[in-house]
């Protein structure tokens, strides 16, 4: 019987003491040792490093398909795709001008018919997934693969991560020379937790962050993700996050208080936590329509630089840029009142837009007004917006930074004004409106 008793007495505490070790483990987080791979992650919390070719590399990126050259010559160093599609170009075009690329494996969604329920679907996508690794894996410019994008809007589906998880080991298998990731919007800590449990194959997580990214760190620090993370896109407050009108039109940020805004978030999240993020990726490195032509775009249609640009450059080289500086635009009114008034205009009768702008050089600049017609994505795919057709005949007289306009058709409405330098930079802002009979 006291033998009886002891086997049950060294059972428990066998089995305390593996428990005790699980939960050490998860508290301690992701552990790296160096194994002279072309792109490997090193250290533990608090003290990760990326490294390419034996060197330490913080990522300095934008995410976009154009201006590569530019993010060369302003001091940045990568750039992130979110898919496969030009692979060859991007990864070319990339390497010309000394950048890397984190490359995106878009993977299938639930709400467009993919069954992650479905194994034989399941398998097909990942040996889809296996060509495409073996194809690109090779290639100089190769940073890292990123696996889906937010998918943790699927997330409800545990069988998502488990099907992340098993591209992630795949890679391994057949690259072990480029690190893994996934990407997020913000901190959803359920679907955190989920990836921490369900995918030990991932590198680092990878969090999509804007207006909420001032608290990105603290509310990570409370998730089951001990790894490292990447900012794999920031900048200004994205149109979910910001203030509405009373029909539901957000009000959009000059393109100087983007610039404040997302520098500010930049120095709190990514500079003053080195020992953890590896780095980010600005966001739209280009010109994207996506609720307005101006929302994300960091460079006009014309190859205009915003002033976010030239923080970018401050950033990246941590020095003060000696490049000609933007316009600067404090704010766009129209009659006297400001967009978060909720401006309703009567049709058929005059009303007087203004913006309060400058040159810091001092110079005069070019303006350009346009009326568009207010968007919102029919299919909840941001990606396939187009910029709609500048309303015609509402645009009457301009003089100097004042605009007259007369409202015709009823409806959602937008006033822009783009401020030219001349010197290859614009500032924007815009207005909403609603015109009623």
């Amino acid at each position: 019987m006291k033998f009886y008793n002891g086997i049950i007495v060294l059972f428990w505490l066998v089995f305390v003491l593996l428990v005790a070790s699980c939960q050490n483990t998860g508290t301690k987080g992701k552990v790296f040792e160096a194994k002279g791979r072309t792109v490997e992650i090193v250290g533990s919390p608090g003290n990760y490093k990326l490294y390419r070719n034996g060197e330490p590399y913080f990522i300095k990126g934008a995410a976009g398909y154009e201006y590569f050259d530019r993010v060369k010559a302003y001091g940045g160093n990568s750039i992130r795709v979110w898919h496969t599609e030009d692979a060859d170009q991007i990864l070319d075009e990339a390497h010309k001008h000394g950048l890397t690329v984190t490359l995106g494996l878009w993977l299938g969604r639930e709400r467009e018919g993919f069954n992650y329920y479905d194994k034989d679907l399941v398998a097909q996508q990942k040996e889809e997934l296996r060509k495409v690794v073996m194809k690109y894996k090779d290639h100089p410019a190769l940073l890292m693969w990123g696996i889906g994008n937010e998918l943790y809007a699927e997330s409800a589906n545990v069988k998502v991560w488990d099907a992340v998880n098993e591209i992630a080991e795949m890679i391994h298998e057949i690259d072990p020379n480029h690190p893994t990731t996934t990407t997020v919007m913000n901190v959803p800590l359920k679907d955190i937790n989920l990836i921490a449990k369900r995918c030990p194959a991932l590198d680092v997580l990878s969090i999509n962050s804007f207006g909420a990214m001032h608290n990105l760190r603290d509310e990570l620090e409370k998730s089951a993700w001990k790894g490292p993370f990447i900012v794999s896109e920031f900048g200004a407050r994205g149109y979910w996050e910001a203030f509405y009108t009373e029909w539901l039109a957000p009000i959009e940020q000059t393109s100087s208080e983007k610039a404040a805004f997302s520098r500010e978030r930049y120095e709190r999240t990514i500079e003053a936590d080195t020992g953890n993020c590896l780095g980010s990726y600005v966001f739209m490195w280009g010109n994207k329509q996506e609720t307005t032509p101006t929302w994300f775009s960091l460079i006009a249609e014309g190859g205009e630089e915003t002033e976010l640009v030239h923080d970018m450059e401050e950033l990246w080289t941590g020095k003060k840029t000696t490049r000609n500086k933007p316009p600067y635009i404090a704010y766009l009114t129209i009659n006297g009142q400001h967009a978060i008034d909720n401006v309703y205009l009567p049709a058929g009768k005059p009303a007087i837009g203004k913006v309060y702008a400058f040159d810091p050089e001092g110079k005069a600049l070019q303006l350009r007004w346009e009326v568009l017609p207010e968007t919102k994505s029919e299919d909840g795919n941001t990606g396939n917006e187009k910029k709609p057709a500048p309303l015609e005949g509402i645009i009457q007289d301009t003089t100097g930074q004042q605009v007259t306009l007369i409202p015709k058709s009823k409806g959602p409405q937008r006033l822009f004004v783009y401020l030219y330098d001349g010197d290859g930079n614009v500032a924007t802002a815009n207005f909403p409106f609603f015109v009623k009979e």
